[in-house]
């Protein structure tokens, strides 16, 4: 069995998009997901460190006891978690990609999930 960590939105619009990517994209069976409203936004801040910890902590389950292969940070088009517009929360995903890189030593891709509901890898 092969996973993959999705650390996306809750919005349920992105969810199967995502899954669906990823399963292709890393060839796994499996997609743990961790879903907070706008995670981009709230790892990007860190102004929240009880929630920014507890989205580490579920990434590290996801990472040591599935061996989970990768890692996506996910920002999508009409986030009510984070109403930024695409420019912004690029910048969010950037920023919450090397926060989850000082705490993971394997794959964090970021992905951004557009007004049609089609992923790309940024």
């Amino acid at each position: 069995m092969k996973f993959c960590t999705a650390i996306n939105c809750m919005d349920g619009r992105v969810q199967l998009p995502v899954i669906n990517y990823l399963k292709a994209r890393f060839q796994a069976d499996y997609v743990d997901s961790i879903t907070e409203p706008g995670p981009n936004l709230i790892l990007a801040q860190k102004d929240n460190k009880t929630l920014v910890q507890s989205i580490i902590s579920r990434v590290q389950i996801s990472v040591e006891k599935h061996h989970s292969v990768a890692i996506a940070i996910v920002g999508h088009y009409d986030c009510a978690g984070n109403p930024a517009g695409k420019k912004e929360q690029l910048l969010h995903l950037e920023d919450s990609m090397d926060l989850l890189r000082q705490h993971f030593n394997i794959a964090v891709i970021t992905l951004w999930v557009d007004e049609n509901w089609e992923v790309h890898e940024i």
